[in-house]
């Protein structure tokens, strides 16, 4: 489930897009300014932040500069600011889109969604595998949950980069060992179950990580960045 974070002191507009996105299947967390939101991003470890500009203390353009220290993934604006130069800034500092209020939800899901996926994209062509707080570096074979490395062995690794790839599609024992092994039997299942419950049991020693890979019984795994 994708993680969206929602930054607003407008209280009303907070939980009309929260409960509209959590609706979506979305899981939301909210904050009512800059400095709770940046205490919220290092535990919850957003997919996505959208972000108001004109906040009381520190406001959304200084908020994003903060927040690009943290995470690069994509930050929003949603504001009633409408001038060009406020856009113009907004997209200079690091915001991939820039949403007038009032806004449809329908849109406001929609543009989520596809900033989530092409950032997904980006990562993946660049070698890296990023699903907050969890970090794949394919070049060089290293795994991450935000700054600590998670040390797999080549089995455990290779697996969990053959779940990552197929985010959310539930992978079959055959589809994996074919995957992996260019051809499955029988017998190569036993091993595929061992490795997966090695690496779940490394993975659930880090906040954030506990549930990223789902067993389906009978079938196979699905990875849930």
């Amino acid at each position: 489930m994708d993680r969206i974070l929602l930054v607003d002191d407008d209280l009303e507009v907070l939980h009309v897009n929260s409960e509209f996105l959590k609706g979506k299947d979305y899981q939301v967390e909210t904050a009512a300014s800059a400095k709770e939101a940046l205490t919220k991003i290092p535990g919850f470890m957003p997919h996505c932040i959208v972000l108001d500009v004109m906040m009381p203390g520190m406001d959304g353009f200084e908020a994003i500069q903060k927040i690009r220290e943290i995470t690069q993934v994509p930050v929003l604006f949603l504001t009633g600011r409408s001038d060009e130069a406020d856009r113009i800034r907004g997209l200079v500092t690091g915001a991939v889109d820039y949403i007038l209020k009032p806004c449809s939800l329908e849109e406001l899901s929609l543009r989520i969604q596809i900033h989530i996926s092409r950032y997904r994209g980006v990562t993946g062509q660049t070698g890296i595998l990023e699903f907050p707080p969890l970090r794949i570096e394919l070049l060089n074979h290293r795994v991450f949950c935000r700054e600590d490395e998670i040390l797999l062995s080549n089995k455990e690794y290779e697996l969990l980069v053959c779940l990552a790839k197929h985010n959310r599609e539930v992978m079959t024992f055959e589809q994996i060992g074919a995957e992996l092994l260019g051809g499955y039997i029988d017998a190569d299942r036993r091993n595929i179950m061992m490795n997966a419950s090695r690496l779940r049991k490394k993975m659930e020693g880090y906040v954030g990580l506990e549930n990223m890979i789902e067993t389906v019984w009978g079938k196979g795994y699905c990875f849930k960045g």
